[in-house]
């Protein structure tokens, strides 16, 4: 796939040389949080790992999240993704995507449902489901105000990732550090094509993601210094909504829909 293809948006970016993201993150305080999702070994025992004294007192002593507290934000961060990604395909023609870009999203939204699913299966619970995004209706009017919001997103997600493996490796879990990693890596994609579908050139424009946050606990009040947990009238986006609910988590074409999945395409 070619990120820098300027067929993937029916319009040229007006952010063409801006610096979003990761700069309005910084303006903001940090990052929020992505999907962290334990092993299907481990699958629904989120509270047994670190509920003991002893790994109360290391996660006191050092700082740490416990592993409930990051599964509760990264299902908060992926319910605004779902969220997010269905009001843009929804406004599709709105912002003028071309099929190419249609697809992208699409794409997206798939991989973000599938993390939100599992994430519920270890029986992680939302802070909100109640959200608001900092440039309102213009997210899903304005094509400039779409790409900003996304690229500040996914730069939240991929800083929330590094938090998360750092957490995971204070805590003796290298099973976890994996899983950051790889679904670190598929929010690191979703920056570099919204990039693409901007027209920004480079898409794939950074050697290091950039390290915003040391604990993924700290997320949530980042989100809503940035104005993603403010709902109101006119910028309020409600999960209970039944139809973002229908988010599919399958696509021809998809890969990697299990963390143990071993293709290499």
């Amino acid at each position: 796939m070619n990120l820098q293809d300027k067929s993937r948006s029916s319009r040229r970016s007006i952010l063409r040389g801006t610096a979003v993201g990761v700069a309005g993150l910084a303006a903001a305080g940090g990052a929020a949080g992505g999907a962290f999702l334990l092993s299907q070994s481990n699958a629904g025992s989120a509270s047994a790992h670190g509920a003991d004294d002893d790994d109360n007192k290391y996660m006191h002593d050092n700082n740490v999240d416990s592993i409930q507290t990051i599964l509760n934000v990264a299902i908060t961060a992926e319910t605004l993704a779902v969220i997010f990604y269905t009001e843009v395909l929804n406004n599709a023609n709105r912002l003028g995507l071309n099929n190419a870009a249609k697809k992208d999203v699409q794409a997206a939204l798939v991989e973000e449902a599938i993390h939100r699913q599992f994430l519920a299966k270890q029986g992680a619970k939302p802070l909100v489901t109640k959200f608001s995004f900092p440039l309102g209706q213009d997210t899903f009017h304005r094509f400039d105000s779409f790409i900003k919001t996304q690229q500040q997103l996914e730069a939240l997600f991929v800083a929330a990732y590094l938090a998360a493996g750092r957490e995971f490796a204070l805590l003796k879990r290298p099973d976890l550090v994996l899983i950051a990693a790889q679904i670190g890596g598929v929010e690191a994609e979703h920056r570099a094509i919204g990039r693409a579908i901007g027209n920004m050139n480079p898409a794939n424009n950074r050697a290091f993601e950039t390290a915003l946050l040391k604990k993924v606990g700290d997320a949530p009040g980042v989100m809503k210094k940035a104005g993603f947990f403010g709902p109101r009238n006119g910028n309020s986006y409600d999960w209970n909504d039944s139809h973002y609910h229908n988010a599919s988590t399958h696509m021809d074409g998809m890969m990697g829909e299990n963390n143990n999945d071993q293709d290499w395409d």
